[in-house]
Order: C-alpha cells, then structure tokens, then sequence
C-alpha cells in the first residue's frame, strides 16, 4: 500500500488537504483504509464524529465495490481524499476496469437510478445496495467517469453546511 499525502504551503482553512492511497484489490487492506478515513475525517476535517462514522462507510463501499466488481487480483486501486476543512470531503476511487464484473459509467448511473426508484422493501438479495442506500443517501454529489485508461473514477462530495441532512 502506498500514502501520498501532499504538503500544504501557507495551510488555510480555505485549502484541500489532498491523500493518495494506492492499494492492491485485496479486501485485507480495507480495515486500514477505514481505520484512516475514520482519523481523517475526525481530525482534518471539521465535521462531526458522527458523520465521520458515515463517510467512513462510504468510502469501504465504495473500495469494495473497486475490489469485487472494477479489478482484477493482481491489480491496483487508486483512492484520494480531498478535505477541506469546515467546507467539505471529496473523495475517488478509481478501479482498472479488469474485475469481473466491470461497469462503465454510463452503466453505473442508470443502475444507480434503478435502485434508487426502487421501493426499499423489494429489494430481497443481501448485496447491491451499496451505491443506492448508503453512499447516495450520505453524500451530496456522486459522479461516475470513465477512465482513458480503463476502469471508472467514482467520486463522492459531501458539504460541510449539509450534515444535518440524515
């Protein structure tokens, strides 16, 4: 696992803190990376423990999603913060396209819809309902975007003005 975390020259509170995190597609890793979203949000970025706890959901679905779905073993998965305090968390994650089970983003915006559309008391299976009813509900923007070199970025913005909205 690799950390980048950008230096901030004269730091505001008007100014990204920006952390780079490339990971195998391995679920081992994931304890770690919730373990510092958790931190992150805590300590950098001015929103409240509570929803530190929910970005930090967020965030492992959306990895999880990149592992299971967006790349292969053997591959790489970008994830990058983007926090500014009191104002708000961006954060990507960036699959290769090599899983099996790789969606564009054109596919992940219309499957994304449909549950959305769907009453929540008819979705009978344990799994795919990540995108729908954890990370669209707990976000303020999310955006698909496919990759020039393969795979899907999603990115996810939650406002800092907009906590109280769950």
């Amino acid at each position: 696992m690799e950390l980048n975390t950008e230096p901030i020259q004269n730091p505001s509170e008007n100014q990204p803190t920006k952390i780079t995190i490339i990971f195998p597609t391995n679920a081992y890793f994931m304890s770690g990376i919730r373990d510092f979203t958790l931190d992150a949000i805590k300590n950098m970025s001015g929103f409240t423990d509570q929803w530190a706890f929910r970005f930090q959901s967020v965030v492992d679905e959306l990895c999880n999603n990149a592992i299971e779905h967006g790349s292969s073993a053997g591959k790489d998965i970008t994830l990058w913060f983007s926090i500014t305090k009191n104002y708000k968390i961006e954060v990507a994650v960036e699959d290769t396209g090599t899983g099996p089970e790789p969606k564009t983003a054109e596919q992940l915006n219309k499957l994304l819809a449909e549950k959305r559309a769907m009453d929540p008391t008819q979705l009978l299976t344990i799994r795919g309902r990540g995108l729908s009813h954890i990370v669209a509900p707990l976000t303020d923007e999310i955006h698909f975007e496919d990759l020039e070199s393969g795979g899907v970025r999603t990115r996810v913005i939650k406002y800092f003005n907009n906590q109280d909205n769950i």
